[in-house]
């Protein structure tokens, strides 16, 4: 007789789940489910490379998409236009030419002709306004009047015979009165530029003879140098100011520098608030005096626009008119260039833009000199200053 078999031997002890299997398997023991082992996923790398492997063959054998032509405007990048460089300077040269080489050409072209009437031999009359080439500017600077017969020396206390005297007069009332006024100006300036209280009110104050206009100043020191003026009562003598030469010279002087003082001093202020203060704070710590450092930091620093400043206040000086002709008059003791091209206009006015064109080129070179050989040209000083060269 056989015996019974034990249930649990036909059951393995370890089922596995097969390999095409996806269930959980059933056969556990007592009934009970066993869960399935989790199945392993690829890795990106074998993903991707799964992928590319698909992608590239389909890639590779799908043909390109047939391009279109590109449009005509992209054959060529469109250039631009430029203008060139001279329609933008044109309008400024148009208004130069306009303004400063038109006059100065129509005097050349008018100093170039006689006032007075001459025989034409040709036609036996009289004409005016012949081309006679130089001959104004010869009969200037040589004094010389023309009469029927000829040239002669101009007689004393005519226009003619006052050329040499008046530029005597212009190139010294120039000298006398820039020199004053750097210097005064500078002094003016070095006090402005300090902090104080009040130092605005001063500032203010000291621009005011400036501001005045030069023909209410020329009054008033006409005024001031009467017979009867404050000069005479003050001084307690009876100087006739107006009338002899050296006491009329030296009141024609001292308005134009009561005047004009403040604005080289304006000028030389703008220059003196330009140089920095932690200069002179280390000229201090280093043991330098007052005087030293105004000699060795002050000068050189502000010598650009204390420059500047001379050659305005230069050209202004030797086309001076408006202050010795109301104040004096048409003396010839203080007349001026300026002065005698005026009184000339009266009485012709070809010689007068002789006169003018000589007044023209002895402007121009002062104004050459001082900036080609004196420094006073600010831009390059302050660009040799800055590299460090010597000026």
């Amino acid at each position: 007789m056989a015996e019974p078999q034990d249930p649990s031997a036909a059951v393995p002890t370890n089922p596995t789940v097969g390999a095409g299997s996806t269930g959980p398997d059933r056969s556990g023991v007592g009934g009970r489910h066993r869960a399935p082992e989790p199945l392993e996923e690829p890795s990106a790398s074998e993903a991707a490379g799964t992928s590319l492997t698909k992608v590239l063959p389909d890639l590779a054998a799908t043909p390109p998409p047939p391009t279109s032509p590109p449009p005509a405007s992209a054959d060529k990048p469109k250039k631009r236009r430029r203008v060139p460089v001279w329609a933008f300077v044109a309008p400024s040269l148009i208004v130069l030419a306009v303004i400063i080489l038109y006059p100065l050409g129509r005097a050349i072209w008018m100093s170039m002709h006689s006032d007075g009437k001459k025989l034409d031999p040709e036609t036996g009359m009289f004409v005016t306004g012949q081309f006679t080439w130089f001959d104004n500017y010869k009969n200037w600077i040589t004094q010389s009047c023309n009469t029927a017969n000829g040239s002669i020396p101009c007689p004393p206390g005519t226009l003619g015979s006052q050329f040499w005297q008046s530029i005597g007069n212009t190139f010294g009332f120039t000298v006398v009165t820039v020199l004053l006024e750097t210097v005064i100006g500078l002094s003016m300036a070095l006090i402005m530029a300090k902090t104080f209280r009040g130092r605005g009110l001063l500032r203010a104050s000291v621009l005011i003879p400036w501001a005045i206009p030069t023909a209410v100043t020329a009054k008033l020191w006409f005024f001031i140098f009467a017979n009867d003026g404050i000069a005479n009562k003050i001084l307690g003598t009876n100087i006739l100011w107006t009338a002899d030469p050296w006491p009329a010279r030296f009141a024609i002087v001292v308005a134009d520098v009561w005047k004009t003082a403040p604005f080289m001093a304006l000028l030389i202020l703008a220059g003196l608030q330009m140089i920095p203060a932690d200069v002179y704070e280390a000229a201090k710590v280093d043991g330098a005096t007052a005087w030293q450092r105004f000699r060795m930091i002050t000068l050189p620093l502000v010598k650009p626009a204390l420059m500047v400043a001379v050659l305005f206040r230069t050209m202004d000086a030797l086309r001076m008119y408006d202050l010795p002709a109301i104040m004096m008059g048409s003396n010839p003791a203080t007349s001026t260039i300026s002065v005698l091209v005026v009184d000339q206009m009266r009485v012709g006015a070809n010689s007068a833009s002789a006169l003018s064109t000589i007044t023209f080129l002895i402007i121009f070179a002062v104004a050459f000199i001082l900036v080609r050989f004196l420094g006073a040209n600010a831009v390059s000083t302050q660009e040799k200053q800055r590299k460090g060269e010597p000026v």
